[in-house]
């Protein structure tokens, strides 16, 4: 038993000697790097010139086939979007099978499997791995781009397109590569409607023949297979596919501008500010720089609630709920960016914080613990990436790519560990640049004198959401009001009297939401009852019913509690002239101005609901017909934007019915077409609202 106590006396003993020495006011002084074991990898090239990297992995029975392309940014002009297209219309047919035979025979074997304009990739069970090759190779080398798939394909992008043209973020990615890069950069030309209309077969398939070639692509196969089974594989499915030379494209290097440039984007009532302080950066990957200023990075905004840009605009000011940034190595040239979505009377302070916190760091030094912080979230990363095979499979190919030292990457933590405060600092001497910015904002028009003192000479350059040259809005004639422009809108379908004398209508039409096509019906008693049906195959699948009291809405049999906007939006689709009887519902009217809208003249008419929702309505001067909506409604952190087209009219009994209208929204995309309209048929109140 003393033994005992006289083992525990010395042992504490012991520690109280070892904590007088311990300095608990410094971090400890980080260890050594650990020497990274990289799996194993074989690599070997066809005669064709095709590059093969196997990576054996046989934990799980499976295998995947990555085919990429190594080849130049393309110029696409007047037919931007065609690369793209290109790319995914290869597994849309072969000269033997249609997308749908290609499409059953992946799911047969439980495969995945796709196609771009950078190459092919297929993943399956190892036993069905001959099967998966075959339709690989069938769609390598011979694809038939189908003009039937080209004009669905086409659809969907001019769709998405719509969609992008009112989300915030979206907007402002396309505007900011489009001045960072300019429009006649590969990185920074824009699709549009009219350049994915121009889009033929021709370009597809000359896309297709003169990039898609072996001697500029690397197949990379990782999985339950042997080196002899990739092989034979690579041989017996790639070996046949012909080389040839592949244009070499180059481009004017893009450059920061030569002072801050503010570029604008207005959203009319927008709620939110979407800001981007971005530009060119000449950073190469796998370099040295590219290492540290990852580092760099990942101290000002890359990821983590830790990060200068959180903690100061989001922990200490509140003025958003996340604030983050990138440094971005390319091939050719890459990019920085730091973003936050704010409040609109925080904008102005919201770029300030940002511009601080990017000028401190090429100043001052970054203290020890931040930055040993960093290399451990980095550190930890790294290790993660290692479970996965994948990454071995893209270790080897950046090594053979950039003809990197065999150990670049085991020596990665090594490298890591080494860099210093000076390090962080000298980088961000060369890639921060607080004075040579494009500050992209997307926001409400009425934040634009608070964003004026950031440019260099006070004149904002402005975009309009597509890309093209904001005009400003013209004067309103005098005598020409809010009240003008909605009576010349109601005598333009046909007037209110005609109007009014309507007892009933139905309208019959489809819904295209762009996976699905619902059959749409449309019943309204005016100003008493309305009954809206959508269906698929017969089957109801949303329904709404206003008995001029009471809202009920159902989907997919559910009930769905209406609130009082809902309410609202009823009783104004009941009423035929709503627009008329606006202060009715509580709308304020405010005619803002004109506004040019697709090469012509359309008065601007601002609503604010008592929702506190706000609209514009923008009616043709010429016609006097209403062409286009556009709501802004808050959602929990997010603006979202709703646009809605009316290309369409249909007439009537001398009444005009809009007939064809598409909707973007947060993403989203729908079309309502009209196709049949009933005037004054027999219509009971109770069977609308049963």
């Amino acid at each position: 038993m003393k033994k005992y106590i006289v083992s525990i006396c010395l042992m504490t003993l012991s520690l109280g000697m070892m904590a007088q020495k311990i300095d608990r006011s410094k971090a400890p002084a980080a260890g050594p790097a650990p020497k990274i074991q990289i799996g194993a990898y074989q690599l070997f090239t066809l005669n064709n010139g095709l590059k093969v990297i196997v990576v054996e992995n046989h934990k799980l029975p499976t295998v995947s086939y990555s085919l990429q392309l190594d080849i130049d940014p393309i110029k696409e002009g007047d037919k931007a979007g065609y690369t793209s297209m290109a790319g995914s219309l290869m597994s849309a047919g072969t000269e033997t099978k249609t997308k749908d035979q290609i499409s059953s025979a992946v799911d047969f074997i439980g495969a995945q499997f796709s196609t771009g304009s950078d190459g092919i990739y297929g993943s399956c069970l190892t036993k069905h791995s001959e099967t998966l090759l075959n339709i690989m190779n069938d769609v390598l080398l011979h694809p038939s781009f189908p003009e039937s798939e080209l004009e669905k394909d086409r659809k969907k992008a001019i769709s998405a397109l719509a969609s992008e043209k009112t989300d915030p973020n979206s907007i402002s990615s396309r505007i900011g590569n489009m001045v960072k890069y300019g429009k006649n950069h590969p990185y920074g030309e824009q699709q549009t409607e009219e350049s994915l209309k121009n889009i033929t077969r021709e370009d597809l398939v000359g896309f297709y023949n003169t990039y898609f070639k072996p001697n500029v692509s690397y197949l990379v196969i990782v999985g339950d297979i042997s080196v002899d089974q990739a092989k034979a594989q690579a041989e017996k499915y790639f070996g046949s596919w012909a080389s040839a030379d592949v244009p070499k494209l180059k481009f004017r290097a893009p450059k920061y501008p030569a002072a801050n440039e503010v570029v604008f984007v207005p959203v009319p009532g927008a709620v939110q500010s979407v800001i981007d302080i971005t530009y060119p950066v000449d950073l190469l990957p796998a370099t040295k720089d590219a290492l540290a200023a990852s580092v760099l990075n990942n101290i000002l905004g890359g990821s983590g609630f830790q990060t200068r840009l959180m903690q100061n605009l989001r922990e200490d000011k509140a003025y958003t709920y996340g604030a983050y940034s990138e440094i971005v190595p390319d091939d050719y040239i890459g990019y920085f960016s730091a973003a936050a979505s704010v409040r609109n009377e925080v904008t102005d302070s919201s770029i300030t914080q940002l511009m601080y916190e990017i000028s401190r760091l090429t100043t001052e030094l970054v203290d020890d613990k931040t930055l040993q912080i960093v290399k451990n979230i980095m550190t930890g990363q790294f290790a993660r990436s290692l479970e996965r095979p994948q990454t071995v499979a893209r270790f080897a190919k950046n090594i053979e790519r950039y003809h990197l030292p065999k150990d670049f990457y085991e020596t990665y933590l090594e490298r890591l560990n080494a860099i210093t405060a000076e390090d962080v600092k000298n980088i961000a001497s060369r890639i921060l640049l607080p004075n040579n910015a494009y500050i992209t904002v997307v926001g409400n028009k009425e934040i634009e004198k608070t964003i004026l003192p950031f440019d260099k000479d006070g004149k904002i350059l402005k975009f309009n959401p597509d890309g093209t040259v904001y005009v400003e809005m013209k004067p309103v004639p005098a005598g020409i009001t809010a009240e003008t422009v909605v009576n010349n809108y109601i005598n333009a379908i046909g007037g209110a009297d005609k109007i009014g004398k309507i007892r009933s209508i139905e309208q019959k039409g489809l819904l295209d939401v762009g996976m699905a096509k619902l059959d749409m019906n449309t019943k309204i008693i005016p100003n008493e009852a309305l009954k809206v049906t959508m269906s698929m195959n017969g089957n109801p699948m949303m329904i709404q019913t206003w008995d001029g009291t009471q809202l009920k809405m159902s989907q997919m049999g559910q009930n769905i509690e209406a609130d009082a906007a809902a309410i609202q939006q009823a009783k104004m689709q009941c009423d035929l002239l709503a627009e008329l009887h606006a202060k009715d519902f509580g709308v304020t009217s405010v005619l803002k101005g004109i506004e040019v809208l697709n090469g012509k003249d359309a008065y601007i008419i601002e609503n604010t609901d008592s929702f506190g929702t706000v609209s514009s309505d923008y009616y043709d001067v010429a016609s006097g017909m209403k062409i286009k909506s556009v709501s802004v409604q808050k959602q929990d952190d997010k603006t979202v934007t709703s646009e809605t087209l009316y290309t369409e009219y249909k007439e009537v009994e001398g009444i005009k019915f809009a007939s064809r209208i598409k909707t973007s929204s947060a993403g989203q995309s729908m079309e309502v077409v009209i196709n049949e309209i009933i005037l004054n048929a027999k219509m009971k109140k109770k069977d609308l609202v049963k």
